[in-house]
């Protein structure tokens, strides 16, 4: 079970419409494929998405540190080693979902290899998660209408509101739309993504206070400490971080500090060995948690749903688990099948997903 290779191969798939929110816009996935093989012909598998507005990492960025120090590391180590792996990996600053990828398909490889999906691996909890689906930018009738469709066809009943605008009633309004269309049908809870003030967001939540909301998260920067704390302590819901928390340590501070009181769990950052030890200190700290998404694509959301089934802390929550509806294509050889409000572990080994050979050659982009 020794990592005998390890490839970054970077493609891109244009999304169906721009995805908008406060902290900017993707119109292209231009993602990178990680493959970990091992000496016994096993090769595991994940997805790192770039996202430079909140971690400062590019496609050329993770293909370089994956291929010129990463795999270094991790050549000869095995896959039950992964400690190892994350301590080598931890010493070259930042590059968190380039870290990800790489333990997420050794993950995949190790449950390949001893013929366990990696969900039991994990825990076991359950075997799939309902949805939530994130509305981006738009008209307030441009908005009602995706959650119309996206109830109707797909059965999703929750709802990521992206808020983050000036001025605050053009999503205040947005919002306010999708109660009044749905009633107490659906859920709702809004993400700023660090795009308002600490008193636009409270001005923003008051507005809102009538409207049930789960949750908010991220709606002014963490590093306006005092603002953040103030605008946490007059909430009556639970506020998420999100951006702000991408380490366990990151956890502790902004809790500790009284600027979040509710957590996202991504595995696109924190991998699967990493989302464990936030879990747990979420868990032991009485922290809510949800599983949140990097705008992953398919294989990335079959990471996501396989972590977030595996434990009874992130199955509560609806996990934002359909990003990839909006691209126009993808790489797995069976497409994921959201039903009736729910996405399913897929069955298999592993992850339980594989790449189309065919879909890559015509997809990455360093042929």
């Amino acid at each position: 079970m020794k990592i005998t290779a390890v490839e970054a191969i970077p493609f891109a798939i244009p999304y169906r419409k721009p995805l908008k929110f406060a902290s900017g816009e993707v119109r292209v996935a231009t993602h990178v494929l990680v493959r970990v093989h091992t000496d016994d012909g096993v090769v595991g598998i994940a997805e790192a998405p770039p996202r430079p507005f909140t971690y400062g990492e590019t496609q050329p960025g993770i293909v370089a540190v994956i291929n010129e120090i990463f795999a270094a590391q991790v050549v000869g180590v095995s896959l039950t080693e992964r400690e190892v792996i994350s301590a080598r990996l931890a010493r070259t600053v930042g590059n968190p979902t380039a870290k990800a990828a790489v333990d997420m398909a050794v993950w995949d490889a190790f449950g390949r290899t001893v013929q366990l999906p990696v969900s039991e691996l994990l825990g076991g909890f359950g075997t799939g998660m309902r949805v939530s689906h994130m509305l981006g930018f738009d008209d307030p009738a441009a908005m009602v209408a995706e959650a119309e469709k996206m109830l109707e066809i797909y059965g999703i009943s929750t709802f990521k509101v992206k808020v983050g605008r000036r001025p605050v009633s053009l999503d205040t309004a947005v919002v306010r739309a999708l109660r009044e269309r749905f009633g107490a049908n659906v859920e709702l809870y809004v993400d700023g993504n660090r795009g308002w003030t600490a008193s636009e967001s409270l001005r923003a939540m008051k507005d809102m206070d009538d409207l049930n909301l789960l949750f908010a998260e991220e709606l002014c920067p963490a590093d306006d400490v005092l603002g953040r704390r103030w605008l946490v302590d007059k909430l009556d819901l639970p506020f998420i971080a999100d951006e702000s928390v991408p380490t366990a340590a990151d956890v502790t501070r902004e809790v500790l500090a009284g600027a979040a009181t509710a957590i996202s769990i991504k595995t696109a950052r924190t991998g699967f060995s990493g989302s464990q030890r936030v879990l747990h200190l979420a868990e032991g700290l009485g922290l809510e948690v949800v599983m949140g998404n990097q705008i992953d694509g398919q294989l990335g959301t079959a990471c996501a749903v396989s972590f977030g089934a595996a434990h009874a802390s992130t199955s509560r929550c609806a996990g934002e688990l359909s990003n990839f509806l909006d691209m126009a294509d993808d790489l797995l050889t069976e497409p994921l099948r959201i039903r009736d409000g729910v996405l399913q572990v897929p069955p298999g080994n592993g992850l339980g997903v594989n790449v189309d050979p065919d879909k890559l050659a015509r997809y990455r982009t360093d042929n």
